[in-house]
């Protein structure tokens, strides 16, 4: 009987091991969870995206004002260097123009004055 019982104990023993190995094979199929969702992904992305294009667009503008800015100092060194070309040329239109200088080169040319007062004329502008 000790036959007999060891027997039996060992088709127990050996069906238990079975279904346990059955029920490991089971649990080894488990899935495997990813610590960001499809949805994340796609949000993630869109966000990506937009602050790539938002850079790019701030850098292009950025680009344009310093180049308008540029041109518009150099403008203004023109427009200074042209008032002082102006400034210039009126102050020689009033040395050559004096009445001293007139008579001089009048009498230097043999022309003779008549009238002892010499007018400056003005110019008359519309």
């Amino acid at each position: 009987m000790a036959a007999n019982h060891a027997r039996v104990w060992q088709q127990s023993y050996t069906s238990q091991n079975a279904t346990h190995v059955q029920e490991e094979k089971q649990k080894v199929v488990v899935r495997k969870k990813s610590w960001i969702t499809k949805g994340e992904k796609v949000l993630y992305s869109f966000v990506g995206l937009f602050l790539i294009v938002a850079s790019a667009y701030i850098v292009s503008y950025s680009s344009s004002t310093d180049t308008l800015n540029r041109d518009l100092q150099s403008l203004e060194q023109n427009v200074q260097s042209q008032k002082l070309t102006n400034e210039s040329l009126v102050f020689e239109i009033k040395e050559l123009s004096r009445p001293e200088r007139i008579t001089q080169i009048a009498k230097e040319n043999g022309l003779t004055i008549q009238n002892a007062e010499v007018k400056q004329a003005t110019s008359f502008h519309n």
